[in-house]
């Protein structure tokens, strides 16, 4: 399988900025091209076989030239590449760099975004779940960089409040497991049951499940 090469991508480059109007020629200084229309700022473009650090860095230094500058790589493959170009879409325009896209099948060339000072939209949800889960943790209990999968969360802390309570008192009502914990939704979280920790003994009433007395045990 011949490797692809970074010149196969120019004549599709230089066609699509020909036909917007541009004078177009390739290796001029640093730039792997440069566009020129009347009375406008230069375009650059850096063309890459794939998204890399360098392909970023070498894009970042020709913004000390022109404004416009872009970077173009050849169109992804599957469902998996399409989700890594995106997020790297996504990386462009926070560095206000423009994307291309080669399809090397058809030489046709499609433009991602263009390069534009990039404002991120905070969301205000996130950011109040974020809160609550950080005043309602207690302690610091994991390390920075754990798997997601091993997260001591504020939720996973009240579920097992619950279940020792559980463990040293048997079958207990929510409302007096809610008053002795000081968890306020142990009876939902008994409920829910996202751990597989309790069983329902009676009406209102919730004792440990054979899960959750194996989790409860401690370990040696």
């Amino acid at each position: 399988m011949t490797k692809l090469k970074e010149t196969e991508l120019y004549a599709p480059v230089k066609a699509y900025l020909e036909a917007l109007g541009y004078d177009v020629k390739g290796e001029v200084g640093a730039a792997d091209v440069v566009a020129r229309r009347a009375g406008e700022e230069p375009v650059i473009v850096e063309l890459k076989t794939g998204f890399s650090l360098q392909l970023m860095h070498q894009a970042i230094a020709r913004q000390r030239l022109t404004d416009s500058v872009y970077v173009a790589v050849p169109r992804w493959k599957g469902r998996a590449g399409w989700k890594a170009f995106k997020a790297n879409v996504g990386l462009c325009k926070r560095l206000a760099l423009g994307v291309l896209s080669v399809n090397l099948e058809d030489g046709t060339v499609q433009a991602h975004s263009d390069p534009a000072a990039f404002q991120p939209r905070k969301s205000k949800p996130k950011k109040a779940a974020l809160m609550r889960e950080f005043e309602a943790r207690e302690g610091d209990p994991n390390a920075g960089g754990m798997s997601r999968e091993t997260i001591m969360t504020a939720y996973r802390q009240g579920a097992e409040k619950c279940a020792r309570h559980l463990a040293k008192h048997g079958p207990c009502r929510g409302r007096d497991v809610k008053a002795a914990t000081g968890v306020e939704r142990a009876t939902i979280m008994m409920r829910a049951n996202y751990y597989g920790w309790f069983e329902k003994a009676d009406k209102g009433v919730y004792a440990l499940s054979s899960v959750g007395r194996a989790a409860m045990k401690p370990s040696r």
